[in-house]
């Protein structure tokens, strides 16, 4: 009877877990689509040369790193939007990963074709991971790495 009690105790225990993880992995899918699609939209707004599309979305002390490695802040990658860089993206292979109750790193990779078109100054193949940041209800794109895909990625 003893092992009985304890076999049901394991199993609803066993139960519990799982759906509170099912749960979590539907929040986390959930996230993970809402956040790639207003990655898509900072792209498509970088495309269109549209920068006031993207006060709703960059953190005020949003940073990244180009694919040339160095830093850039909020202004400059403003700036670049403007002066119309990107000509065509293509986004996949999105994955989030959690960092804390306020804060994910979402990765994905691109194919890009940008104005310099070619790959020392515009690498067309690149991994990106950005920083995602909740502020009141809203997400915020906090910080973006660009890193370029070698050959044998």
């Amino acid at each position: 009877m003893k092992h009985n009690l304890a076999l049901l105790a394991i199993c609803v225990f066993s139960g519990l877990v799982c759906m509170q993880t099912a749960a979590g992995s539907e929040q986390t899918d959930s996230l993970q689509t809402l956040l790639f699609d207003d990655t898509r939209t900072i792209f498509e707004a970088q495309r269109t040369k549209n920068a006031s599309a993207l006060d709703g979305f960059l953190a005020s002390d949003f940073r990244q790193v180009g694919s040339e490695g160095m830093l850039h802040d909020r202004k400059e990658f403003l700036d670049d939007v403007g002066d119309g860089y990107l000509k065509e993206y293509s986004l996949y292979d999105a994955k989030l990963i959690p960092v804390g109750d306020n804060a994910v790193i979402l990765t994905y990779k691109g194919i890009l074709r940008q104005l310099e078109g070619d790959d020392v100054l515009a690498p067309r193949y690149q991994h990106f991971s950005d920083l995602w940041i909740k502020q009141g209800e809203q997400w915020k794109l906090k910080f973006r790495q660009s890193t370029p895909r070698r050959p044998i990625d």
